[in-house]
């Protein structure tokens, strides 16, 4: 049984670094579920104190991703089409381009989502630039501590069976 527990855990785990690149899967608090199903329901050496602050920073870094792509594009002088350009251009970029899309797209969807609103093609340009690095710093922040989740589940599976 506790395989399956670690299985599944490992699961999501994975699913939340597939999450930080895409906006639809909440990536840390995926990877935070994996250390949960370790802590809930294996013997693993985890703590409540361990789970309960590892889910704060999960969530902040959730709701930080979606500041950190406003702040962007707000610093650009941009609206909600840059942002809402941006989400569907990643969202099109992935499925029709695998991973050059998932870089490509946002920038042009901010930029087709700007200019839409504001018929201004340099300063479309500006805003979707910092639609996109907003973005990319959001996938950074997220991929960095999806993967430290990882390395906590790795630590205690390994106390545990090492």
């Amino acid at each position: 049984m506790e395989i399956i527990l670690i299985i599944l855990s490992f699961i999501f785990i994975l699913l939340g670094i597939i999450g930080s690149f895409i906006p639809i899967l909440p990536g840390p608090i995926l990877s935070w579920i994996g250390l949960l199903i370790l802590f809930l329901f294996g013997d693993f050496s985890i703590t409540l104190g361990f789970i309960i602050v590892t889910f704060i920073i999960a969530i902040t870094i959730f709701v930080l991703d979606s500041i950190i792509s406003i702040i962007g594009v707000k610093k650009r002088g941009g609206g909600n089409g840059s942002i809402i350009g941006s989400s569907i251009g990643l969202i099109i970029g992935l499925f029709l381009f695998g991973p050059i899309g998932m870089i490509l797209g946002p920038l042009i969807g901010a930029f087709i989502g700007e200019y839409k609103s504001q018929n201004n093609f340099k300063k479309s340009l500006t805003i979707s630039l910092g639609a996109f690095f907003g973005f990319l710093s959001g996938i950074f922040i997220k991929f960095l501590m999806s993967l430290i989740f990882l390395g906590f589940y790795l630590k205690f599976i390994w106390i545990k069976y090492f």
